[in-house]
């Protein structure tokens, strides 16, 4: 008992145990929605790992392009606000692929027009839901609030992916006159994913916002350039936003990988596809539970990555999805325990006064490097690349290798304040 109330304690609070119900919620929907859209695109295009590639950098271009500038605007204007119109953008988004894939008029130009759209939206929406938790939990709790985040994510991408599966045989029962080959059976879970928008939205808009700070004077530029500088000075943070950058842009693209191994590799089907990601999710939702349970975040910087890189390069000789299953998980759990980490010492050293701006740079160089990583990724494992889907993904993981190696002694040991501990006594 000890452990599950040291593990869950920041839902002790009631304003951020309101905002992660919701949010929880709504990811199961969002989960749903981007698998089906990866498989989407796979029956649009014959299986081309290329398609999937640029549909996924056409999502996470908006974050490359203006994370900074979203950063410096979640610094001046209310929360609410912004959470709230990055909401309605995936509404409407979403709503869009339903009616479009429904009425199978849906096209790949489409489902890339809209998934930029949507990464617009998720420019501003991710610095803005990683700033919110010092807004809603004391200093003690952000560390577990952070995890218990990331735990809700991947809770969702487990449960939604499982899903998967069910809603879509749901779809072509409810939606395709029941022909398992129309493309409509993959409406249901966009038009699910519609409908968790309004709840989230409606525990946004009245959730009671603690008061802040005053905005931060000067203009939209000059306060990028605080932010930026900021990082560049202090050690501790640079180092780790580099290695979060330089995996990002290597092993952590399963986005990529799973779908086009699942369906392209194994020959696998719908099932198999969501179960393989529901076990990878499941190894990042332990992952995330293990970073909860524990108070220093810094701990899991290296070894995390380390399971990231090795389960990576296991994975990559596998001969189908069952022997494939432990690897995902122990890849989930080494990705989630990374990142858990590297989110929590970031926050856990910035100013708050500085919070948006930096944790804008964080999203940059987390789903920033998306589209180069998705481009990169699908054209190494690609049975047309230059070394197929085996060699391919072995270089994509040694690559990722090489990134900790290099940053290894510079990541911090410690946080600052535990460091100054350390010197009293």
């Amino acid at each position: 008992m000890g452990w599950l109330r040291r593990t869950f304690s920041a839902l002790g609070h009631d304003l951020f145990r309101r905002y992660w119900s919701s949010q929880l919620l709504s990811l199961i929907g969002t989960w749903m929605q981007t698998t089906a859209q990866q498989y989407l695109v796979l029956e649009l295009t014959g299986g081309s790992s290329a398609a999937l590639g640029w549909v996924t950098a056409a999502q996470f271009t908006p974050s490359l392009l203006l994370s900074l500038f979203a950063g410096a605007i979640v610094d001046r204007v209310p929360r609410r606000t912004v959470l709230l119109l990055t909401q309605t953008g995936f509404l409407l988004t979403a709503t869009a692929l339903a009616v479009s894939t429904h009425l199978e008029i849906v096209t790949l130009p489409l489902v890339l027009g809209l998934a930029f759209v949507h990464g617009m939206a998720q420019a501003f929406d991710m610095p803005a839901r990683q700033s919110i938790v010092v807004d809603l939990v004391p200093r003690s709790s952000v560390a577990n609030a952070i995890a218990l985040n990331s735990f809700s994510f991947n809770v969702s991408r487990t449960t939604g992916q499982a899903l998967f599966g069910l809603v879509v045989a749901g779809g072509v029962a409810l939606l395709a006159g029941g022909d398992e080959g129309a493309l409509s059976r993959l409406a249901f879970p966009f038009y699910l994913n519609v409908a968790s928008f309004f709840l989230v939205m409606y525990v946004i808009a009245t959730l009671p916002f603690p008061p802040r700070q005053a905005a931060p004077r000067g203009s939209v530029l000059e306060q990028i350039g605080d932010g930026l500088r900021y990082v560049r000075g202090n050690h501790d943070v640079s180092s780790v936003m580099w290695l979060v950058g330089l995996l990002s842009l290597t092993v952590i693209n399963f986005n990529i990988v799973i779908p086009y191994f699942a369906r392209e590799v194994f020959g696998a089907r719908e099932a198999a596809f969501g179960l393989m990601s529901a076990v990878f999710g499941a190894g990042a939702v332990a992952g995330a539970l293990y970073q909860a349970s524990k108070p220093n975040p810094v701990r899991f910087l290296r070894l995390g990555a380390l399971i990231l890189v090795g389960a990576t390069a296991a994975f990559a000789w596998v001969p189908g999805p069952t022997l494939g299953l432990p690897l995902l998980a122990l890849a989930g759990f080494g990705m989630l325990s990374f990142l858990v980490s590297a989110n929590s010492t970031v926050q856990l050293i910035i100013p708050d006064e500085l919070r948006g701006r930096v944790m804008s740079l964080y999203s940059f160089v987390l789903a920033g490097m998306g589209p180069p990583s998705a481009i990169f990724v699908s054209f190494m494992i690609g049975k047309t690349g230059p070394l197929g889907p085996h060699w391919g993904l072995s270089v994509v993981a040694a690559l990722g290798a090489l990134s900790l190696l290099a940053l290894w002694r510079q990541l911090p040991r410690t946080l600052p304040q535990q460091a100054e501990k350390g010197k009293k006594g």
